[in-house]
């Protein structure tokens, strides 16, 4: 089972990333996908959450607006688009696969956002 999550980087305030976890190793399909982030001295947080089959999304507060979490069941990968970034959102972005009591997580990518 692997997680791949790429796309980090560095980005001015008010810019945009696109983060993509690519999935292998178990059925894509079936798994709710939700992207988490932790920034230094901070607990992991959800970010954003997307269910299986009906796609159906949820985001933290913070993100509203801003961010948009996507499937491509075809491509066995989630995506999160973010926009309108700020230095807050600076974290380790990690996804992680559910599905029961099945939990599987990617290494993360770094995201700064920073001027």
């Amino acid at each position: 089972v692997q997680l791949v999550e790429s796309g980090g980087g560095l980005a001015q305030p008010g810019g945009s990333l696109r983060l993509s976890c690519v999935a292998s190793g178990f059925t894509f399909s079936t798994y709710h996908m939700t992207w988490y982030r932790q920034a230094p001295g901070k607990e992991r947080e959800l970010v954003a959450t997307i269910s299986r089959f009906t796609s159906i999304t949820g985001y933290a507060d913070c993100v509203k607006g801003r961010f948009t979490i996507s499937r491509d069941n075809a491509q066995n990968t989630v995506y999160l688009q973010m926009n309108s970034l700020k230095p807050d959102d600076t974290a380790v972005y990690y996804c992680n696969a559910r599905l029961r009591n099945l939990e599987y997580w990617g290494q993360g990518t770094q995201v700064t956002v920073s001027s």
